[in-house]
């Protein structure tokens, strides 16, 4: 360069100084970044390759933020910096450091992955020399760049301009301003242009994909949006998804932007890829979500017919569904076969296609099973319903459904009584069902059947049968009256079946049907079992030194009384928690009101199932239970003891309902609707009966109850009068019949009669005109009383209002309408009348000019003659009459017979009037002749039928050629008739409708020896008609094609295709996306030949097989496919394939631009990052929480390709969690699953517990403390919680947030878990009041609860207060009044809403709890004053014989109490030698004189007042000191 560039020693300084500020900006970016890798995306971990991404455009706005806290000077300079790198250099934005290796040539080898081995220190110190390097390399490229583009502008020297600070600082903010200006210019111009507005659709919130249970409802939504609104599709499999046609399984709704597709009852046929795909006239963007549909188990299947999926050949095809052969109400027997069918017609017929039937039993979609069946045949859709029982009476609905739509009909199944075997005995109980099934108890119920016989039913008896015998045993010794009944000692494990029998005084009736099989098992096995499986929980089980082997199980909780009747009383509870690994039993305890003492009830067995029933209790006694455990280390402690229960009928027969009203149907059934019983608990339905008047046999009209108030009774005895009454049923038994209705008899209702039809004219005058009608076809069940006939006026397409012209109803079927207007057009409509009111509107009649006639209807067509006779078909041609009549002819009727017939044999050949000269009649009987006749119409009337023509021999003459349809290679359609058999003279004459052509430029005849050819010069609509060809001078010769719009367009495409043949796709180019990032361009055609050629474009340019592309085409499967190892920038672009094969040719495209080619590259590279990253030890789930059903909360992550020497760190806000550590016992690792439980308790011991292993334990070492009740989480358990993996191979890394919005969403599952733990609202009573309550799983002092009573916050007070004891929240209300009564409910907030519950304190909920606290406030009243020793007497007394013994008792009770002294339960009375003193109502004393030995004994300071009686007992013993020393004497 011959210039030199001088820099001031002030310049100099002030580039030092900006470099200075530089390299301050990089250190701050790189500390910032290193905070900033927490937060990156969910799939990142430390060994994932980075490249240019957002993360590098993030750290490039981080240094410019940094950049601007610089001084003044330094920013102005580095603002002028950057504007030269902007417009002198295209360099791009540096890119995060990648670990890529690569070759010379810059093909990558392989993949580096670092090893950090210094101190976070030292690897800061190179991270910052690294940046400072960048950032000096990129100052020196400008300042090069900057000197190069002066020279080649100036061509000579460079000058460098001195300038001022305050004239740069200027120079720059004009500048500024100046590009704000351009911006604010463009962007107006851009609004300005109109379709700047319009913008392909954008799915701002796409579906994503969802995992569910079969059975279950899911909903996929988007939000799209553009201009102008986009129309939204819906995809199955790329099918198009018709929600009219399958109403019942797809919802698409669109609010506004917001677009739904709802798919309901999912079954594993819905497992698809649903895309959803919005269009407008900008473009077109798509979104793919997946649905997966898992299945718990195989199940019954819906009684459904379905057609499959796809583009099948009904596509675009408008159903109409027509039932015909309706079943009607039916009634059959008990044991019998009944059958239900109808006849569908689906118009118009497609091949191969089903629709879809189901059937429906009073609204429930019905299962296939050994009683139902269902079969499509045809067209006949049949439903068998196989041994006939009651629980099969119902409505019956099948529902056709199409794409276009559905159509139902539904009729009702009455099923009868089988005959009885023994008169008078009740019929069979039915709807026998099992519920809380167990180890060794389930509870069974049925419903009471509609006939009790001669006699009321005493009771049931229900019997068993195990799965695989055929012996049934008795579960009752005495009939049960309420309709459910406990049966215990099951054997667990073992499959049954129960069925149930009704008792009256004549005997016992037929067993019901059996109800479904169940398994005597523990509920929570079964539903392991059957339900999906549970993710691991977390919950650690000891294996080894495990403390609760051996040890006794606690105490039951929850014990509450279920079930109470007269007959039995039903026990439920909660196992102990405390119960180790062995399996605990139970024994029960009894103990009757008013005393102390304990029965256990089931001494010989203990039960294994937490519920029981017990049987054999004194109805009216009041009982108490409790519950104990016991397992191979003994019987455990009581569970609290329940209230006490009084044994009686809790659930009462419902009331009477109200009198029916019946009311007529049909000829053999009424409508019958009551009032519905009042104040029933648990209705089960209602029975209806009825009688003839005259007899007092009630038979019932449904044999299974019904819920509604409202009943057709049907199968009653046609004209016969009678009465109806109704009664309700629940589990303790029938009400009381209702008051007989009013009598009715039997018979239609009446109706409006139908509308009468075919209104015509049957003369005319200038002023008047005669009409005449048809009567109706149905005249509702009476006679017709007469007509109303209404007019209106015509003018063109305006019609007047209807006007009636009789006020008085006409007898006769015709009416003279007097004082019209001449040549003014009239129409009229006539209306039946009868008992029951006027029918609608007949059809109006046609408009009829009023106008005097002359001559009234045409004569008869002449020139009748026939041609293409076949063996069921001729055509009949024929000439219009010489004359019209008044008006033109408006059409023809033929009529045709068989020749051997008579007059009466005549048949019309079509219903409407034919337009023109012809008619092929069709469906005639080969070799039998005919003969024909024509009449011509027109507004007056059918004339006069012509001459008859024939007889007329169906049959085809020998060697006829039928005329068809050609089309060439070159695309030319013609029609072509032959006629080998042609003699000379003999000529072919075309005719379009039977007529001479009138266009003969429309076809060109090409006649060849015995055949011609009709070409079509250019086909169009135009063209559509008949066509006949005709040989002259041979008789009956000929023959005709119908060219239909339909069958143009056909013969239209058959051309292009021959014209233009084209390579068919099976499918067009697809891309698939493979393992390594590895891309695959794919497309198969239908069939090809061997010579069939490919060529490989990219953007118009044709690319080879090589380095970067491979190919292969597969001639045998029509698969063409070319693989890219990686996407670069430059492969963006459209990528086609074109196909040569001889004549035709083929092509198919993908275009990979934008958006969408930036997200595929994207992909790419993450896959490709993937597959190194799973090379490695990795995460396949990342660390996400869990909160148990017992409240703990877990930090949950899935790794994979793990090996022994994997290391795995856990960190908690940046921090390690070493093994020594209290954290690192809240660590479980259990096969590839991490876990980390937050809120496991460590003590000290385990703390301590690594260096104390080699220490012999004490022997008197204690075992560990209990953990005490530490939170499940808490504020301090806040923070970043990350997990490393890393071995030789690599590294990946896992980390949660709980910190803020982290910390949040799991407390708020906690709550959510918490709120759906509590109980029911549960009652008790105190001596202070009555305390209601409510258990939770775990409480958190966090969390919101309110108590509410009638809707309303209860606020603290001395006489009701709220508060936690445990994991019980209660409400206490203190001396209880009647504002007390009424709706309480706790609400705890779970999250979101919250969890209330409710429990309603009135009525005997509140009389037993309030006559419970009066009870034990009497008895705590009791307790406090009933008189008692309180002290002052010893327990023995030894005194010398001649000694005076002075005792005093104190004593207290309110009254005073009565006080007396006994010895040797004898009582004391006052004298010289006992002196007893009662003295201030307190002190009671007692002294005896010189004692003797007489004097010992046991003595009792007895006081009684009115609340109690209480005895303080003493013994007394005098001994005399001589005698012990004599004794002493002896012995020595």
């Amino acid at each position: 360069m011959s210039g030199s560039v001088q820099v001031s020693q002030k310049e100099r300084q002030l580039q030092h100084r900006k470099e200075e500020h530089q390299k301050e900006a990089y250190r701050h970016h790189h500390h910032h970044r290193q905070q900033q890798q927490h937060h990156q995306h969910q799939y990142e971990s430390s060994s994932r390759l980075s490249t240019k991404s957002s993360a590098s455009k993030q750290s490039f706005s981080t240094y410019k933020t940094t950049s601007h806290r610089m001084k003044t000077t330094a920013k102005s300079d580095e603002k002028a910096l950057r504007r030269a790198v902007k417009s002198l250099s295209p360099l791009p934005k540096r890119a995060k450091r990648t670990y890529l290796a690569t070759d010379l040539d810059k093909e990558v080898i392989g993949y580096v992955i670092p090893i950090f081995r210094a101190n976070r220190q030292e690897v800061r110190a190179l991270m910052e020399a690294r940046e400072e390097d960048d950032a000096e390399e990129g100052i020196n490229y400008v300042a090069m760049r900057n000197l190069f583009v002066r020279e080649a502008r100036e061509a000579a020297e460079v000058k460098v301009e001195k300038k001022s600070r305050f004239t740069r600082i200027r120079e720059s903010a004009e500048r500024v301003q100046l590009n704000r200006t351009l911006d604010e210019w463009t962007e107006f111009r851009k609004k300005m242009n109109p379709d700047s507005l319009m913008h392909p659709p954008e799915m701002t919130t796409k579906p994503r994909g969802q995992t569910v249970w079969e059975g279950r409802t899911i909903r996929l939504h988007c939000a799209v949006a553009g201009w102008p609104r986009p129309r939204v599709a819906w995809y199955k499999n790329n099918v198009p998804i018709d929600a009219k046609a399958r109403p019942e399984k797809f919802t698409v709704e669109s609010n506004y932007n917001m677009h739904y597709l709802e798919i309901k009852n999912c079954d594993f046929l819905d497992t698809a890829a649903y895309r959803v795909s919005a269009l407008n006239v900008k473009g077109e963007m798509s979104c793919v979500a997946t649905v997966v549909v898992k299945r718990f188990h195989d199940e019954e299947r819906d009684l459904t017919v379905t057609q499959p999926h796809g583009f099948g050949s009904h596509r675009g095809v408008t159903f109409e569904t027509t039932i015909l052969d309706k079943f009607k109400v039916a009634c059959g027997r008990e044991g019998e076969t009944l059958s239900l069918g109808c006849t569908v017609v689906v118009y118009p017929t497609v091949k191969n296609y089903v629709p879809e039937v189901v059937w429906y039993k009073n609204g429930a979609p019905l299962k296939a099973s050994q009683w139902v069946h269902a079969q499509w045949a045809g067209q006949r859709a049949t439903l068998t319903l196989v041994h006939l029982n009651k629980e099969d009476e119902g409505l019956y609905t099948m529902r056709v459904i199409t794409k276009s739509g559905y159509d139902a009909y539904s009729a009702y199944v009455f099923v009868r009584d089988a005959d009885v075997e023994v008169e008078g005995v009740p019929v069979a109980p039915l709807d026998v069902r099992c519920h809380d099934v167990n180890k060794d108890y389930v509870v069974v119920t049925w419903n009471q059947p509609a006939v009790e016989g001669s006699g009321p039913i005493l009771g049931y008896h229900v019997e068993r049968c195990e799965v695989g015998t055929h012996h049934w045993a008795q579960c009752n010794d005495t009939p049960v009256k309420y309709a459910r009944f406990p049966v215990t000692g099951l054997v667990e494990g073992r499959s049954y079946v129960f069925r149930v029998t009704a008792l009256n005084k004549a005997g016992v009736s037929r067993p019901s049907r059996v109800s479904d099989v169940v398994v005597a098992m523990d509920p929570f096995d079964r539903a392991r079992l059957l339900g999906p499986s549970a993710p691991w929980t977390g919950m650690i089980k000891f294996t080894e030194e495990d403390h609760t082997v051996g040890v006794v199980p606690g105490e039951p909780t929850e014990v509450v009384v279920t079930e109470a009747t007269k007959s039995y009383v039903v026990l439920a509870w909660n196992p102990p928690i405390q119960r180790g690994h062995e399996g605990v039993m139970y024994y029960i305890e009894k103990c009757v009101s008013g005393s102390d003492t304990w029965q256990r009830v089931n001494t010989s067995m203990p039960v294994k199932s937490p519920r029981f029933a017990l049987f054999d209790l004194s109805e009216g006694k009041s009982y108490s239970f409790r519950v104990r455990c016991c397992n191979s280390a003994g019987v455990g402690e009581a569970s609290e003891a329940t209230g006490y229960i009084t044994v009686g009928d809790v659930l009462d027969p419902p009331s009477s309902p109200g009198a029916p009203v019946a009311t007529r149907n049909t000829g053999t059934s009424a409508v019958v609707s009551w009032a519905p019983s009042k104040d029933v608990k648990d209705p089960v339905g209602y029975y209806v009966e009825y009688s003839a008047v005259g007899t007092d046999v009630w038979i019932p009209c449904n044999n299974r109850p019904v819920n509604q108030t409202r009943f057709v009774c049907h199968g009653l005895p046609s004209e016969t009068t009678c009465v109806f009454r109704v009664k309700a049923v629940n589990a303790a038994g029938y009400s009381l019949s209702s008051a007989a209705s009013q009598p009715e008899l039997v018979r239609a209702a009446i109706s409006v009669p139908a509308t009468p039809t075919d209104v015509r004219l049957l003369e005319a005058d200038r002023d008047t005109m005669v009409l005449g009608w048809s009567e109706p076809a149905d005249n509702g069940g009476a006679d017709i009383r007469g007509y109303f006939v209404d007019y209106r006026t015509v003018k063109g397409r305006a019609v007047g209002q209807w006007r009636e012209l009789n006020l008085r109803a006409l007898t006769a079927a015709s009416y003279k309408v007097e004082n019209l207007r001449e040549n003014v057009v009239y129409q009229f409509q006539v209306r039946a009348v009868n008992m029951a009111g006027v029918s609608d509107g007949s059809v109006p009649s046609a408009a009829l000019e009023c106008r005097e006639w002359t001559l009234t209807v045409p004569d008869a067509p002449v020139g009748l003659h026939v041609v293409e006779v076949r063996d069921s078909s001729m055509v009949i041609l024929w000439e219009p009459p010489s004359f019209d009549g008044r008006s033109p002819i408006n059409g023809y009727y033929l009529d045709f017979k068989k020749a051997s017939d008579g007059e009466e044999g005549w048949m019309a050949a079509h219903e409407k009037a034919n337009e023109s000269t012809f008619m092929k009649v069709s469906g005639l009987r080969a070799a039998t002749s005919y003969v024909f006749r024509v009449r011509a119409q027109n507004l007056a009337g059918v004339g006069n039928p012509s001459a008859v023509l024939g007889p007329i021999l169906a049959e085809t003459p020998p060697g006829t050629k039928e005329m068809y349809v050609d089309v060439d290679d070159d695309g030319v359609i013609s029609m072509v008739y032959e006629c080998p058999e042609m003699i000379e003279g003999c000529e072919f004459v075309w005719a379009k409708d039977y007529q001479p052509i009138a266009d003969p430029t429309r076809l060109t005849i090409v006649e060849e020896k015995g055949r011609t050819r009709a070409i079509f010069n250019d086909p169009s609509p135009e063209d559509l008609g008949n066509f006949s060809c005709v040989v002259t001078n041979m008789e009956g010769v000929s023959s005709s094609y119908q060219l239909t719009e339909e069958g143009l367009m056909h013969l239209l495409d058959v051309s292009h295709d021959h014209k233009f043949p084209v390579i068919p796709f099976k499918n067009e180019m697809a891309m698939d996306l493979q393992e390594k990032g590895r891309v695959r361009f794919w497309t198969q055609v239908e069939n090809c030949s061997k010579d069939c050629q490919v060529e490989y474009v990219f953007n118009d340019a044709i690319i080879q097989q090589g380095k970067k592309y491979t190919m292969n085409f597969d001639k045998n499967t029509g698969i063409i496919e070319m693989f890219m190892d990686s996407l670069e920038v430059a492969d963006e672009g459209t990528y086609t394939f074109n196909l040569v094969d001889g004549k035709a040719k083929g092509t198919t495209s993908l275009v990979l631009i934008g958006e969408e080619f930036k997200a595929l590259q994207k992909k790419s590279q993450f896959e490709r990052a993937e597959w190194l990253r799973k090379q490695g030890p990795h995460f396949i789930k990342y660390l996400d929480f869990t909160i148990t059903p017992q409240c703990d909360v877990l930090l949950q992550c899935t790794a994979a390709n793990m090996k022994a020497d994997t290391e795995i760190i856990w960190y908690k806000d940046s921090l390690s969690i070493g093994e020594r550590d209290e954290a690192a016992k809240k660590l479980e690792k259990k096969a590839d699953v991490l876990t980390f439980n937050i809120g496991k308790w460590v003590s000290k011991q385990d703390t301590q517990a690594q260096s104390e292993e080699s220490e012999p334990p004490a022997e008197d070492a204690s075992p560990p403390p209990p953990p005490p009740p530490r939170p499940k989480i808490s504020k301090s358990d806040a923070g970043i919680y990350e997990v490393y993996l890393r071995d030789e191979r690599g590294q990946d890394k896992s980390r949660f947030d709980l910190t803020n919005e982290g910390y949040q969403a799991v407390m708020n599952e906690l709550f959510r878990v918490i709120a759906n733990s509590s109980s029911q609202i549960q009652v008790t009573s105190t001596e202070h009041g009555i305390v209601l309550s409510s258990d939770v799983t775990y409480y958190h002092e966090d969390q919101r609860i309110n108590w509410l009573h009638k809707d309303a916050k209860i606020a603290a007070s001395e006489r009701v207060k709220a508060g936690v004891t445990g994991e019980q929240l209660w409400v206490k209300i203190n001396d209880p009044t009647e504002k007390d009564k009424g709706k309480y409910a706790i609400d705890l907030f779970d999250g979101k809403d919250g969890v209330k519950r409710v429990f309603e304190l009135s009525g005997q909920a509140w009389e037993r709890a309030f006559e419970e606290f009066q009870r034990l406030k009497a008895a705590a009243i009791a307790e406090r004053n009933r008189a008692r020793v309180i002290g002052g007497l010893p327990d023995v007394v030894a005194i010398q014989e001649g000694k005076s013994l002075n005792l005093t008792g104190n004593v207290w009770g309110d009254p005073t109490p009565e006080v007396s002294w006994t010895k040797n339960e004898r009582e004391l009375v006052s004298d010289e030698r006992y002196v007893l003193k009662f003295e201030h109502g307190k002190y009671a004393s007692i002294a005896i004189t010189s004692v003797t030995r007489a004097d010992s004994g046991k003595y009792a300071l007895v006081v009684r007042n009115k609340y109690g009686t209480e005895a303080g007992l003493f013994t007394v013993s005098v001994y005399n000191p001589e005698d012990d020393e004599h004794l002493k004497q002896e012995k020595k």
